[in-house]
């Protein structure tokens, strides 16, 4: 079996201490980082990284990923492109001692009142991550492109004209299989980019009461973390598979654990329905 397994853990627990006992439950070994007690881990100071870093390493756990706030949700195309390339250069280093070669990204949403045109928004993402790669290049880590918020995650055509124009192999893709934001097939979008997946995060969604909810994986609608499972696992796919439920905690949307117990107990069950679909006996 060479798929590995991790997760968003801050949707399993708010603490640092949470985190690594919801991981442990599942006999897991690495953690996808985001946030610990509301802060992102990338904008942890010095002190505080390697201080999570030494628990982690003594609890036997080490870090599959970065998930920054890089070009995200949070950050429109008018952010100040500085705060972008001091948070991916003050974790490049941080990512070499760990060994974590993945950064999470997304591609900078046109901003909400006066938005600028498609082609000048496309061009400014366009000159914004050819310098985010470069910098990454330079450093010997890979850019992890979700199929969430901004240009490229529209959809698959998108997807590929951000990769042709960047041209560059420290951009590369991460899939979620949930993230459907307005596009109509998932499964397609995965076929159409999967040459260029590296990391997968795993979601799912049913339509409940006239709109979608966050569900297990095995339900949802259209079987699309199966089908990518399958498609994976077929092509002998070594990366990461990472669950991030959305079920008791969405941190884009501002939605926190309101139950730490429920919430913990969720994060095992999704965890060990992937590694079934995955064919693991965990």
């Amino acid at each position: 079996m060479s798929v590995q397994f991790t997760g968003f853990v801050d949707e399993a627990g708010k603490t640092l201490d949470e985190q690594i006992a919801v991981t442990k439950r599942l006999g897991w070994n690495a953690i996808e980082t985001r946030n610990v007690e509301g802060k992102n881990v990338c904008d942890f100071t010095d002190d505080e990284f390697w201080a999570a870093w030494e628990k982690l390493q003594a609890n036997g756990i080490g870090i599959a990923g970065f998930g920054s706030q890089i070009a995200n949700w949070g950050r429109p195309i008018d952010t100040d492109f500085q705060i972008d390339i001091e948070e991916l250069n003050r974790n490049i280093p941080r990512m070499h001692k760990v060994g974590a070669k993945i950064i999470r990204i997304m591609s900078y949403p046109n901003r909400k009142e006066d938005p600028l045109s498609e082609a000048a928004w496309k061009k400014e993402v366009f000159r914004r991550l050819k310098e985010l790669a470069r910098i990454a290049a330079d450093g010997g880590i890979i850019l992890g492109h979700e199929n969430c918020n901004g240009y490229a995650g529209i959809g698959p055509a998108q997807s590929l004209e951000m990769l042709e124009a960047v041209d560059n192999d420290a951009l590369k893709l991460i899939f979620d299989t949930g993230n459907r934001h307005g596009v109509e097939s998932l499964k397609d979008f995965y076929e159409q980019v999967k040459g260029h997946v590296i990391h997968v995060h795993v979601k799912a969604t049913k339509p409940i009461d006239g709109g979608r909810a966050c569900c297990y994986p095995d339900e949802d609608e259209e079987g699309t973390p199966q089908a990518v499972f399958d498609d994976l696992l077929a092509n002998g796919y070594e990366g990461w598979i990472s669950i991030e439920p959305h079920m008791k905690a969405q941190v884009h949307a501002g939605q926190d654990i309101d139950d730490a117990e429920a919430a913990s107990n969720i994060f095992v069950e999704y965890g060990q329905r992937v590694m079934r679909m995955c064919g693991s006996n965990e």
